[in-house]
C-alpha cells in the first residue's frame, strides 16, 4: 500500500555548482546520494492532509470537522501566493532528521527568508479560522506539520550520512538556483470546492 502524499510548499532546484559534476563531488561525503533532478528546498511541511485535518479536529474537540479542516486548508493552499525563482549558495553539509539524512545548509536571500515567515503567518490566521486555540502549542504539537524547532533551516536532502560524526562540514561552495515556489503533490489534493 503506498503511503498517503506529504504535501508542502517548496521550490525546486535547478542547478548546483556549474555542472553535474559539481554535486556528483558531494557522493564523496554521502551515501546514496539522490538524484540532482527531484531536489528541492521546502519552505512549508503541511503534512498528510488528512493527518493535519484530524490533528485539527482532535484539537477543536470537533468544534472544526475533518471536511472542513480539508476544505480550508485546500483553499488556503490554492491562495497562496507564489515565490518566484532565486539563487543561493551552499558551504556547508549537515545532518537532518535525527541524523538519518545529510543535507546542504542553504544561505538564501532575505526575501526568501520574509517569504517563509510569511507562510508560517498566513498559518497561523489559517489555524484561528479553524478555531485552534493556542495556535503556538497546536504547531508544535501537531504530528502531520512536524514540527520540531522554531527556528527554520534552509536545505536540501541530498542522501545518507557516511559517518556517525555530527558534523556540520564545510564543503567547497556552490552556487544554487531555484525555480518558483509550487505546492508539492497538488495534484493528490481534492478540488477547492470539494466537501
Amino acid at each position: 500500500m503506498q503511503a498517503a502524499p506529504r504535501i508542502t510548499v517548496e521550490v525546486p532546484v535547478l542547478r548546483i555548482g556549474s555542472g553535474p559534476a559539481d554535486y556528483e563531488g558531494l557522493g564523496s561525503r554521502v551515501d546514496a546520494l539522490r538524484r540532482q533532478q527531484g531536489l528541492h528546498l521546502t519552505l512549508l511541511h503541511v503534512g498528510v492532509l488528512e493527518d493535519f485535518a484530524q490533528d485539527v479536529t482532535d484539537w477543536t474537540k470537533g468544534n472544526t470537522t475533518a471536511e472542513e479542516a480539508i476544505r480550508m486548508t485546500v483553499a488556503w493552499l490554492e491562495g497562496l501566493p507564489a515565490l518566484g525563482g532565486f539563487s543561493a549558495s551552499t558551504a556547508r553539509l549537515v545532518l537532518l532528521g535525527g541524523g538519518r539524512v545529510s543535507g546542504l545548509e542553504v544561505e538564501v536571500p532575505h526575501h526568501v527568508r520574509d517569504y517563509q515567515v510569511s507562510l508560517v503567518k498566513a498559518l497561523h490566521e489559517l489555524l484561528d479560522e479553524m478555531l485552534v486555540d493556542n495556535v503556538d502549542d497546536f504547531i508544535l504539537s501537531s504530528r502531520a506539520l512536524g514540527f520540531r524547532y522554531p527556528r527554520w533551516t534552509p536545505h536540501i536532502a541530498v542522501g545518507r550520512p557516511k559517518t556517525r560524526d555530527r558534523g556540520p562540514w564545510a564543503i567547497e561552495p556552490l552556487a544554487v538556483e531555484f525555480g518558483g515556489s509550487r505546492i508539492r503533490n497538488r495534484q493528490f489534493l481534492p478540488a477547492p470546492d470539494a466537501g
